[in-house]
């Protein structure tokens, strides 16, 4: 199995879905929406399940698949003001993809020069899915890490990014296997965001704290190497299996 597909079946890439949505929001057009349009405090899956479908579907699924999530993203994104732009869409698909580098580097070990590159380029998929040119896309690492710096430089965490926050981490209504998980979950949220972030979301840090997160991603791996490949993928397969079945229905 290639380095893309062994990435992008690994049911680790869920322990990133907070870090994502949260440099998502800090774009400050973007958190506004999220706040105005998604309802993380009484419905704190829907968006998680919605981006990993997509991420699953065109990274794993049939052309026809990836085809079909886009379609149902264009027709949510309707009816959001300014939520085709362009800039913002690839500002979600970079964030997606390295988020997905960083939980690999965390769980595994750094990418080789060639694998970044051919998950680079595999991963261009999703910004073309949600309607980026190809030709926005960064080309090699090098350009990447200097288009993710730039973007950075101009994010910022105002009230509709932390209302997101507050939302994803204190749901009104949530199962309580979520509940339970959630304190772990905005452990990690916030080992995997880089400090500045971290600060500026108010998440609380410390010598402690690390600690804890390094602790919990020792567990991880432990857990990725003993546990069969065939359970490790198991969420990739439930979200696949999920939208086939919906579509045929």
């Amino acid at each position: 199995m290639n380095i893309v597909d062994r990435l992008s079946r690994e049911g680790t890439l869920i322990l990133g879905g907070g870090r994502a949505i949260l440099l998502q929001s800090a774009n400050p057009l973007i958190g506004t929406a999220v706040a105005e349009h998604s309802d993380f405090a009484h419905r704190p899956l829907q968006r998680l399940n919605n981006t990993l479908t997509f991420v699953y579907a065109v990274m794993l699924g049939t052309p026809a698949e990836a085809a079909l999530v886009a379609k149902y993203t264009r027709r949510a994104h309707e009816r959001i003001p300014g939520a085709s732009d362009p800039d913002l869409q690839l500002w979600v698909a970079a964030t997606l993809y390295q988020t997905a580098v960083r939980v690999h580097e965390r769980v595994h070990r750094p990418l080789s020069a060639e694998d970044a590159q051919a998950v680079l380029t595999a991963y261009s998929a999703l910004g073309t899915s949600l309607e980026v040119p190809l030709e926005r896309w960064p080309a090699t690492p090098a350009l990447f890490d200097q288009y993710w710096m730039d973007a950075i430089a101009d994010l910022e965490v105002g009230p509709a990014a932390k209302a997101v926050a507050h939302d994803l981490f204190h749901p009104v209504t949530a199962p309580r296997w979520i509940r339970a998980a959630l304190p772990l979950a905005a452990l990690l949220t916030a080992d995997l965001l880089d400090a500045p972030l971290r600060e500026a979301y108010g998440m609380p840090w410390s010598r402690h704290r690390a600690r804890r997160a390094s602790a919990a991603w020792a567990v991880i791996r432990f857990l990725v190497r003993i546990v069969p490949a065939h359970v490790v993928a198991a969420p990739s397969r439930h979200y696949l299996e999920q939208l086939r079945t919906r579509h045929a229905s």
